[in-house]
C-alpha cells in the first residue's frame, strides 16, 4: 500500500502543478465587478419636486395678506397682496414709485394689468391707475417695483420642470416660518427666469416668506378669506403715463425762469 500511494503522488503531483497555470487564467479571465451604481441627486431632486408642489398650492391658495417688506437700509414697510377667488390679483406697495416717494397698487384683472398712484407723500391727487398692458403681459421694467413677483408671477417658474433652476433646501430666514428652499438659476443668460434667493411656504400653500436681491418679504400675521375679485384702487385714466420707480432728477436751478436775472 505504501507503495501504492508513493506511485500516485508521482503521478498527481506533475498533474497538479501543470493546471495550476491553467486555473489561474481562468481566474484571471472573470470579468471585473460592476461599479456601484450611482443613486444620482436624489435629494435634490426631492427638493426641486417638493418646491414645485408647494408653488402650486401657493397658485391655488386665494388670501389676503400682510408682508413685512425689509431692503437693507429702509425703513420696513407693509406690502398688502390679495388673491381673490377669480385669479385676479393686486399688490399694495408702499412707496413704490418716484423714489419711495408714491404709493402704488400694481393689479392683474380680467381687464389687463393695471398701476394705480395712491394718495401718497408725492401723490395729493386721489387714486387713479393706468392699464399697462394684458393681463399676463410683463410689467415695464421702469415701472415695475419687483416685490408682486414672488407672489405672483414668479410661482409659474417654480413649478415649471424645464425651468433653468436649481433647487436644495434651506435654513429660513430670520422671523420667517415654514418649509424653506434655495433657489438659483443654472442658466448663463442675464435674464434669469427669477431672483435667486430663498423661498418659503407652508404647507398649504401660503407664501411666507422670501428673500432676494431686492429684499426680504416675510409673513405679517395669519392671512384673511380671499375676496371674490380685486377692485382697483381708483378709475382708470387714459391722460397719466405710470409712475416709474426712480426718483424724478432733481431740477437744475439754471433752467428756472429767473435764473440768471438780477
Amino acid at each position: 500500500m505504501p507503495v501504492l500511494l508513493r506511485s500516485a503522488g508521482r503521478v498527481l503531483g506533475p498533474l497538479v502543478l501543470a493546471l495550476m497555470p491553467l486555473l489561474a487564467a481562468c481566474t484571471s479571465e472573470q470579468p471585473p465587478a460592476p461599479p456601484p451604481a450611482d443613486p444620482g441627486p436624489v435629494e435634490v431632486d426631492a427638493a426641486r419636486d417638493e418646491l414645485a408642489a408647494l408653488a402650486a398650492a401657493a397658485q391655488d391658495r386665494h388670501l389676503v395678506a400682510q408682508y413685512v417688506y425689509s431692503q437693507p437700509d429702509q425703513p420696513d414697510r407693509t406690502i398688502v397682496f390679495t388673491s381673490a377667488n377669480d385669479g385676479s390679483w393686486r399688490v399694495d406697495v408702499p412707496g413704490g414709485a418716484l423714489g419711495g416717494t408714491v404709493d402704488v397698487s400694481m393689479a392683474a384683472t380680467a381687464d389687463g394689468l393695471f398701476q394705480c398712484a395712491l394718495p401718497s407723500a408725492g401723490h395729493a391727487e386721489s387714486a387713479s391707475c393706468v392699464r399697462l398692458g394684458d393681463r399676463d403681459d410683463a410689467i415695464p421694467r421702469r415701472s415695475d417695483p419687483r416685490v408682486q413677483h414672488p407672489l405672483t408671477d414668479w410661482l409659474d417658474v417654480l413649478t415649471d420642470r424645464r425651468a433653468p433652476l436649481a433647487v436644495s433646501p434651506a435654513t429660513a430666514p430670520e422671523g420667517v416660518t415654514g418649509t424653506c428652499y434655495s433657489v438659483d438659476s443654472t442658466s448663463a443668460s442675464l435674464n434669469a427666469p427669477l431672483d435667486v434667493g430663498i423661498y418659503c411656504y407652508d404647507r398649504d400653500g401660503t407664501p411666507t416668506g422670501v428673500r432676494t436681491g431686492a429684499g426680504t418679504l416675510r409673513l405679517a400675521a395669519a392671512p384673511g378669506p380671499a375676496p371674490a375679485t380685486v377692485q382697483l384702487a381708483g378709475p382708470v385714466v387714459a391722460d397719466r403715463e405710470p409712475l416709474e420707480t426712480a426718483a424724478p432728477p432733481t431740477p437744475d436751478p439754471s433752467d428756472s425762469p429767473g435764473a440768471g436775472t438780477s
